[in-house]
């Protein structure tokens, strides 16, 4: 007994370390301004009592911002509790794996290989929070109880399925809306079909979500946020965009299959075969629960599947790939036991986790910065002591980083300087920790996107949001950190000739808008 808890044990302290360490490594390696410090302001404006919905506009992450906070009190506000929280993320998407994995009965030996080749491919392709990587951390973790509240009949796995999936939606509204209906579905006629304790499973379903939810909206009621903030800025405001891109979808082959094909080639062989199980050998539908195991593992597969196409980002899934690897070999060795089949997967696995990792850890592609000489990189502490050990280079300034640190450090010098109420919009998102400026940016993202244009219905909404914060916080001045982020705030105003502006250097520009009746 002493052997085996010892062996767990040490099996548990590898995952960690090694999914723990490779995230940290990569998430020192590079930054894209836009979304390598999206949680980092955020996640202080929390800590000072700053909060989503109510303090600032947000589409996308609330969770996030709070975990963040939780991260800079226990380590200070710094780039390495920063990173911290997205390698216990990594580790902790690892350690549902390989547990999954062991309790379908793959071998220990395959279901360590298969976890190290999703810690490889999860978090580390950006290293840092990012709310797309945590929705589908904790949706694939809902999958995985999912799974299991079925095939080991236990009712608290029922439980642990919404309440992964409530956590998945708080990071990104994506595919938690469309896994909450699919297993809904599927669990209907797996209940009808059973006809044993569906009450007690189908209640344990429901408090998975209803929880949570509860606490959340607790948390909102106390926090004094309002809950028509929440359904504005989070669901209907979202909505909208989602609408538009489900009409606009393309589904050509390149984009459909070609870009997924080795998740293609690791999930196919295994559906291939549950489907020759159920034909072939006559297993009836609306008693064998492996059948109900394959439809909600396939099905999810291809529900993330669509949704990464929604979400029109780099590709964050390949991850998917050692998973579907493992629950294909998992079949075969159950029902086909036929080597050149599990020969064929390792193959697959070990040539696209390679790929896959120059191509997104090594070339950082999802950073922007494939082409990018990452030796070129400036320490970090050039700019400010929080950094230190940060690798810093950008796509902005790809051949001479220092001067992009220069013209930062310059404008930091400047923003500290002036005593002045003011906001601080950029993509350069740490500028108000570093600054210790109290005022949170009335958005926390500034792309075209995630505040509504003028032909959206909730512009006035959010245009009343926007100048209200300007105007109870008696905002002085607004600075304007990086390129072209002016045109939104411009846009809000009916006359500009009230602002003042100044340009400091090629990234800083400051509106004084003392003159303006907002």
């Amino acid at each position: 007994m002493i052997k085996v808890i010892s062996h767990k044990y040490t099996v548990y302290t590898f995952l960690f370390l090694f999914s723990f360490i490779f995230n940290f490594y990569y998430g020192y390696r590079g930054v894209l301004p836009i979304d390598s410090f999206l949680i980092f302001d955020s996640g202080y404006f929390v800590l000072n009592g700053k909060y989503p919905f109510r303090d600032f506009w947000t589409i996308t992450g609330p969770l996030l911002d709070y975990i963040q906070s939780i991260f800079f009190y226990l380590f200070n506000v710094n780039w390495y509790s920063y990173v911290f929280h997205a390698s216990c993320l990594n580790f902790l998407l690892v350690l549902f794996s390989y547990s999954f994995f062991n309790k379908l009965g793959l071998k220990k030996v395959y279901s360590i290989i298969y976890s190290v080749g999703v810690s490889i491919l999860a978090y580390p392709s950006i290293g840092t929070p990012f709310p797309d990587h945590h929705a589908f951390i904790f949706a694939v973790i809902s999958m995985y109880f999912m799974i299991l509240a079925i095939s080991e009949k236990k009712k608290y796995y029922y439980f642990l399925t919404t309440f992964f999936l409530f956590f998945s939606f708080l990071s990104k509204q994506t595919s938690s809306f469309y896994l909450l209906t699919f297993f809904s579905f599927i669990l209907a006629i797996y209940f009808f079909s059973e006809k044993k304790d569906n009450v007690k499973n189908i209640g344990y379903f429901l408090f998975g979500l209803v929880i949570p939810l509860s606490i959340f909206l607790i948390f909102l009621k106390f926090t004094d946020t309002p809950i028509k903030s929440f359904f504005v800025q989070y669901i209907l405001y979202p909505y909208s965009i989602g609408g538009e891109r489900i009409l606009n979808l393309n589904f050509d082959f390149n984009n459909t299959i070609s870009q997924f094909k080795f998740i293609y080639l690791s999930f196919i062989p295994g559906l291939i075969v549950s489907f020759y199980i159920l034909i072939f050998k006559k297993i009836k539908v609306t008693n064998n629960s492996e059948v109900y195991i394959s439809a909600i593992f396939f099905g999810t597969i291809l529900i993330f599947l669509y949704s990464q196409l929604l979400t029109k980002n780099q590709i964050l899934i390949f991850s998917l790939i050692p998973i579907c690897c493992a629950f294909s070999q998992i079949i075969f060795e159950k029902y086909y036991k036929k080597k050149y089949l599990i020969y064929f997967l390792m193959i697959i696995f070990i040539y696209s986790t390679f790929k896959y990792h120059i191509r997104f850890n090594e070339d950082k592609k999802f950073m922007e910065l494939n082409g990018v000489n990452i030796n070129n990189f400036v320490d970090g502490s050039n700019l400010d002591k929080s950094f230190s050990g940060l690798k810093w280079i950008t796509h902005l300034y790809p051949k001479n980083p220092e001067d992009e640190i220069n013209l930062l450090a310059e404008s930091i010098k400047v923003i500290k300087s002036e005593k002045s109420k003011k906001i601080i919009i950029t993509d350069y998102q740490f500028i108000s920790s570093i600054t210790k400026n109290k005022f949170s940016t009335p958005n926390k993202w500034h792309d075209k996107i995630s505040v509504p244009g003028k032909d959206n219905k909730f512009y006035e909404i959010y245009k009343e949001f926007f100048f209200s914060k300007i105007k109870n916080n008696k905002i002085e001045k607004i600075y304007f950190v990086g390129f072209y982020k002016e045109i939104f705030f411009l846009d809000l105003l009916d006359s500009k000739s009230c602002i003042k502006k100044r340009q400091i250097n090629d990234l800083l520009k400051i509106y004084d808008i003392r003159g303006c009746l907002l």
